[in-house]
């Protein structure tokens, strides 16, 4: 129900920007999210957008991340500017009943891609 792609390697300072496909269910209905996981450490969230547009961000991407969502292509997006090292990792978009849930939950949601790999180099 979810597909990644967009993950590359840039360097400091550069920009990618992910896309997710997602059922036209989750998009008109679904808190729809990005986190993000490095090898042998826990998801870390990055944003999310609720079905009323309404956006969160993590801390440590605010400003430089911006999610949006377009409902007729069923498309959820992820622009990232000014990436640093520290943003290296493998990113998933996933998909919960509502923001709260999203955020509390992170560890658990089932309802995710499989991932898009995001390397930063310095």
């Amino acid at each position: 129900q979810l597909a990644e792609s967009g993950g590359g390697s840039v360097q400091t300072g550069g920009s990618l920007r992910l896309a997710c496909a997602a059922t036209q269910y989750l998009v008109n209905s679904y808190c729809l999210g990005w986190f993000r996981q490095r090898p042998g450490e826990q998801r870390e969230g990055v944003a999310t957008i609720a079905t009323d547009g309404t956006t969160t961000y993590a801390d440590p991407v605010k400003g430089r991340f911006t999610i949006s969502k377009h409902t007729a292509t069923r498309l959820l997006y992820l622009q990232m500017d000014n990436l640093e090292p520290d943003d290296t990792a493998m990113y998933y978009c996933a998909a919960e009943a509502n923001c709260d849930a999203w955020w509390s939950f992170l560890q658990h949601l089932a309802n995710r891609g499989q991932g898009t790999q995001v390397t930063v180099s310095s």
